[in-house]
Formats: C-alpha cells, structure tokens, sequence
C-alpha cells in the first residue's frame, strides 16, 4: 500500500505523455492540412506581398492630423509605385482596382475616397465627429454619414485606420492598437477644428464601432481623452466568431517563405475600389483581440459601475448578420449599459418574401430569441413589414423600462427581392454610386456593384457566391439618417 501513490502518480504521467502525443499529432495533422489547402488557392500577387509603413503607435499619439495625412500621402505614393505600376500581363483587366486603365482603379475618381478626409461645414461649428470605418473598409464606406452630419452643421472627420484603402497585404502587418491610436488622433483634430464648447459623436461602422466603444471607455478613466456626448453604431463588431480566436494558428505556416499563402483566409480577386476582397489571417487575429479587450473592459466597467456618465448609445443592427455576432450586440453591449437613454434599432427579414419557404428554420426564431419580452433599460425599435402580405413597412418602438409597444407606419417599402438586410449595406443609401441597387443610378464609375447579376455554374466563379448574393445598399437608408438627426442638435451643458 505504500507505494500506492508512487504508482498512481506513475500512471497519471503516463496517461498525461499520451494526451500529450496525442494533441501534437492531431496539430501537426491540421497543420498539415491547412498547408494543403492554402497550396491550392490562386497565386499571391503584389497587393498581397506589399506593406504600408504605417505610423507607430507612439508616432500618432504624439503627431498632428497634417502629418499623419502627409504619412499617409507617402504610403500612396509607394503604393503606386511598387504595385499600381507594376502590374503586367493577365492582371491588367477592367476589374482591377491595381491596374491604371480599369474601371475600378481608384486613383481616377476624385477625390480618392479611401484616404482620410475632413468636411467643414458652412458656418460655425455646431458640433464635431469623428467616424471610423470598418475591417478592410475605407473611408468610403462612412462617406453618406458624414456628408450628412456636414449639413448639420458638424466638422466631419475621417481616418483611414492603419492597413486600409491601399492593398490588403497592409493588413498583414498591422494591430488593432493603431487603430485605436488613430481614433485618439482624429478626436483631437475634430477638437481642434470645432472647439470642446459643442458636442463630440463618435460613430462607428463594424469594426469601427468596436474602435468607438473602446475609446468612449477609454475616456471614462482617462482624463486627457475628450468624453464624445453620443455614440453612433451601425453593425458594430461587439463579437466575432469562434474561429476568429484561432485564426493565428491558421497562419503559423506561413512563417516558412515557400507556404506564404497561408496567411491568407481567402485570395479573391480585388475588383472593389474601396473595400478589400482578400482576408489576411491576421485582420480576423485583430478584430478578435480588439472585440476580446471591448468586452473584459465592459465587464469589468460594469462591476465596478463605473459606467455613470456614459454616453448615450443608437446602434443599427441586422437582425441576420454574418459577419457579427448580432447576440452579442444585444446581450455583450445593450444589456450591459446604464439606463442612459440608449437605442438599439434592428432591421427584421422580409416577412413577406415569396421565397420565405426557402430560409432556414432558424431564421424565424431568430428575433424571439434575441429579444424576450422583457423591461429593459433602453428602447428597442424593429423595422419589419407590416404585415405577412405586405411590403410595406413600419417601425415597432418598445421604450426603455416599458413593454408597451407602439408602431409607426414608415413611408419605405421591403424591396421584394431582398430577403434581409446584410452587414455589409447598412452604411450605404440606395443611390449610393457604387453600391446602390438602382440600375437607373448613372454613376461615375462606369459600374454597380450594388446590381450585379450572374448566371450560369457557381463553378466557373473565383469568388464565392455569397459575396455577390449579398445586398450591398440599405432600403431604410432614410429611416436610419432622421433617426441620426435627432441627436444632431446642441446639448445645453
């Protein structure tokens, strides 16, 4: 009996040598395989293998809005030089936003909307606001929202976030905390144009309403960062995926020159002038990490009640969403702030598509799950079809700590043929250039992507099919815009 435990111990090492064996082996297969299967996509080209030197983190925290734009002027020019110039023989088609001659090249429309901007309005500031677009976005992509705040009387102003609108391999070497640092910038600029006697908004489009929501905690236990009076969200990116977690592990094969390739989630041909088609494994590491400090910064605020005094947060959410999780902006954000006034609006299915047959179970269940009757400490508005046979639409309103809800019929109409609204539409009106659905819109870019139409076998494509099943464009555009405007107006100190 004495030597009982000697043995027992003998055993759980030997059991513990096993497991151990037998998770390397399991690694070294999914290696394996990831190596595989990141073999047998297209070739890299130069917009994947170059990258932006991009400021530090130290460099934007202490530099002018000027000198970060004169940075980013550089980061163009080498761009054009090293990429846009060199492109040669298959690559030079009408659809490639890197060959000069394409309909898609960015560097022909002016101004260039991936680069930062700022927009003054007519008189004298009534307000200020900073807007941050979203993962592998541009400024294009907040381009409405900040005309909009313009003619409200706002300076407007627009970071390009490190690693966007320049080529997707800038995302390859870049981390969220630039991009935070970068929000820091341009608050202190829109201060500096409009003063800290009127009101700051922040809004924030995916990735950038996680940026948004980080700064605005930021400032609530950082004294020298500007408190913004209103936070404007639209699809915000409060959680990701699961994958997203382990997404580092999809590229550790690319640390070896000959399987470079895996550092990439998806290779895509780049025909959009404003957005990135192709995913670097480390933009998906990123947005992880970002989301993960968001949510243990919240929770810990919120145990601490630290939160009074927190800004007043409209967000505008899908109710189908794949590329956020749209639970987690319900449960990981709304759930969690101060009844301070907050507005969640949610855009339903069309209830009345014809095809409804053909959705997912799951898909009705959807809103039940995400929103039980219950009292909560904001208001709660879902655009949805009036009624299963109809288009037309109206909006549901249950206020903050009511159950009673009141509905509004909307002058707007569920387009037939849309059967949700997409994470990717929300920013967009339907006359938007680019990205509207109308085909009778005559743009300047000679092409819509917001209307493009393909038919034959999903085999013959190198993109997938749900990049162009998506709609690109927001019907309740208008809705979301006076439902903005209501905040626009001074707050009384």
């Amino acid at each position: 009996m004495a030597n009982l435990p000697w043995r027992i111990s003998v055993r759980l090492m030997a059991l513990i040598k096993k497991m151990a064996l037998v998770l390397g082996i399991v690694v070294v297969v999914l290696l394996a395989v990831r190596v595989y299967l990141s073999q047998q996509g297209p070739d890299l080209h130069l917009w994947h293998t170059w990258s932006a030197h991009e400021m530090s983190v130290r460099e934007m925290d202490n530099a002018r809005f000027t000198q970060y734009v004169a940075r980013e002027n550089a980061i163009f020019a080498d761009l054009d030089a090293n990429v846009t110039a060199k492109t040669k023989g298959e690559e030079r088609t009408a659809l490639n936003r890197y060959y000069r001659q394409s309909l898609v090249w960015p560097g022909q429309f002016s101004p260039d909307a991936n680069r930062s901007f700022v927009l003054m309005p007519a008189g004298k500031p009534r307000g200020s606001v900073v807007l941050l677009h979203g993962l592998t976005d541009s400024p294009y992509s907040v381009r409405h929202l900040a005309l909009n705040y313009q003619r409200q009387g706002f300076v407007a102003v627009v970071p390009r976030l490190p690693g966007h609108g320049t080529a997707p391999g800038a995302l390859t070497d870049v981390d969220w905390e630039r991009w935070l640092a970068a929000t820091r910038l341009a608050v202190r600029e829109a201060t500096r144009l409009a003063g800290e006697d009127v009101p700051l908004h922040l809004v924030g489009y995916s990735n950038g309403g996680a940026l948004a929501m980080k700064y605005a905690l930021d400032a609530q236990e950082t004294p020298v960062l500007r408190k913004p009076q209103q936070l404007v969200l639209l699809s915000p990116m409060i959680g990701v995926t699961a994958f997203a977690r382990f997404a580092g592990m999809a590229g550790l094969p690319a640390m070896l020159p000959a399987f470079a390739k895996a550092a990439w989630l998806n290779i895509t041909p780049e025909y959009n002038p404003y957005k990135y088609n192709s995913f670097p494994v480390n933009a998906a590491r990123q947005s992880w990490l970002l989301t993960q400090a968001l949510q243990q910064q919240l929770s810990r605020d919120v145990r601490e009640h630290k939160l009074a005094g927190f800004p007043p947060v409209l967000a505008f959410q899908s109710v189908m969403d794949s590329t956020v999780s749209t639970r987690a902006v319900v449960t990981g954000l709304f759930d969690q702030l101060p009844e301070n006034g907050s507005e969640l609006v949610m855009f339903d299915i069309n209830q009345a598509a014809s095809f409804r047959p053909l959705f997912k179970p799951s898909s009705w269940t959807a809103l039940s799950g995400l929103l039980p009757v219950a009292l909560r400490g904001y208001s709660v508005t879902l655009v949805t079809n009036v009624n299963a046979n109809s288009f037309d639409t109206v909006a549901k309103t249950t206020p903050a700590g009511s159950t009673r809800e009141t509905v509004v019929p909307l002058s707007l109409r569920y387009p037939q043929e849309v059967y949700s609204l997409s994470h990717v539409a929300v920013p967009f009106p339907p006359d938007d250039d680019l990205y509207g659905r109308h085909p009778e819109v005559k743009n300047r870019y000679g092409i819509s992507l917001g209307t493009i139409a393909l038919w034959g076998e999903t085999s013959v494509l190198s993109v997938g099919k749900d990049a162009l099943m998506r709609v690109t464009s927001n019907p309740f555009y208008d809705y979301m815009q006076a439902r903005i405007n209501r905040h626009t107006e001074p707050q009384k100190k």
